[in-house]
């Protein structure tokens, strides 16, 4: 079996949980951990679960890798019954658990012990194939205790990775990580996200972290989930006050996008064939038919638009005077690019028609959240 062949059998599973409760009992006490939890993860999502210690996020984790077992509600993974650890399931922790008796590649290879269908040679080759995909392939032979933590916590990831499971979850996995190595490994993790497509559960009490891992963030309070969706959804439409309180200091440049942001194209001023982008009508934007930029004009005079490069959030500021950006374009870009123009950006959705402009008053109100 060729890697090409292995990856290609990796088609994300959907996780559901549905209804599960969780008590932990000892003879003088009882404590209990989750109360009647749904939640549902669409193939190839990345969702966080995030909330204070105790909160229960670790607990409904271990449950969904089959380490648990719920008192009452059901957990499927690829519409089975999750009813024990599985290798479409696979774990990486906050400690990075690596055997220290072998080297990089040894403990990489015995997580394919997951996968008797490989000869010893396809492991080596897939073994190899996941350390170079985490940055280590110069490090094959590295003793563990020779090893950063970051370093450390790379190896694992190649571990959990390389039997191709379908789900990932991630219990905490930088948490102990200085803040350097951990913005790093984050960078990489969306990365690899995107390039294998998996689907990820990832633990963390860090709401930054949340924000920018996930596609999705279910927030959790006292063993429920109390609110799930976008990280602009919760920031913009908390549920109550707990969340309101748990985001009130979540920095927004990286989360608010331009729908949020924008002043509707239905609320801008028309002048006759002209929309007017500033008050003094110095700035105009002419439209054609299906409403789609065509022209601009400076003073009376004519403009230059730039449509921003969706890969790269890039534009020739020397032959540009008016910006064009998807309507997706987050907060912290929307000030980059109307610092480089030197004027308010006109927003488009997918088709290319005018969505909406955002200019100084749109990004001062998105910094304070009156939206």
């Amino acid at each position: 079996m060729t890697i090409e062949q292995e990856l290609s059998n990796g088609v994300p599973a959907k996780l559901i949980v549905e209804h599960v409760s969780k008590w932990f009992r000892t003879r003088r006490t009882s404590v209990q951990a989750l109360d009647n939890v749904s939640l549902q993860v669409r193939e190839g999502e990345f969702v966080c679960l995030v909330g204070p210690s105790g909160c229960g996020k670790s607990t409904l984790l271990s449950i969904i890798a089959g380490l648990e077992m719920p008192e009452s509600g059901d957990v499927l993974a690829d519409g089975k019954p999750v009813t024990g650890p599985g290798r479409d399931r696979m774990v990486m922790f906050q400690e990075s658990a690596l055997f220290p008796w072998l080297d990089v590649l040894g403990n990489v290879l015995f997580g394919l012990k997951l996968k008797p269908n490989l000869t010893t040679q396809e492991r080596r080759e897939v073994a190899e194939f996941y350390l170079k995909l985490v940055g280590l392939e110069k490090s094959l032979h590295a003793n563990i205790h020779e090893l950063s933590g970051g370093m450390k916590q790379r190896v694992a990831l190649a571990r959990a990775l390389a039997p191709n499971p379908r789900v990932l979850l991630m219990d905490e996995p930088f948490s102990a990580l200085d803040p350097l190595i951990r913005s790093k490994l984050q960078d990489e993790l969306l990365i690899l996200q995107k390039k294998l497509q998996k689907t990820i559960l990832f633990v963390s009490h860090d709401l930054d972290e949340a924000m920018k891992l996930g596609n999705r963030i279910a927030i959790m309070e006292g063993g429920r989930i109390v609110q799930i969706g976008t990280a602009e959804d919760i920031i913009l439409h908390p549920a109550n006050a707990y969340v309101a309180e748990f985001v009130a200091h979540m920095n927004p440049l990286q989360v608010l996008r331009g729908a949020s942001l924008m002043r509707p194209a239905n609320d801008l001023t028309r002048d006759g064939d002209s929309i007017l982008l500033d008050a003094a009508g110095r700035l105009r934007l002419h439209l054609d038919a299906e409403n789609r930029p065509l022209s601009a004009q400076i003073d009376g005079k004519a403009g230059r638009l730039a449509t921003i490069d969706r890969e790269t959030g890039r534009f020739d500021a020397a032959t540009t005077d008016i910006v064009i950006a998807p309507l997706d374009v987050r907060l912290k870009a929307a000030i980059e690019l109307r610092r480089a123009s030197g004027h308010p950006i006109v927003l488009v959705d997918q088709l290319g028609r005018l969505a909406g402009l955002c200019g100084d008053e749109e990004i001062y109100r998105g910094l304070l959240r009156d939206l």
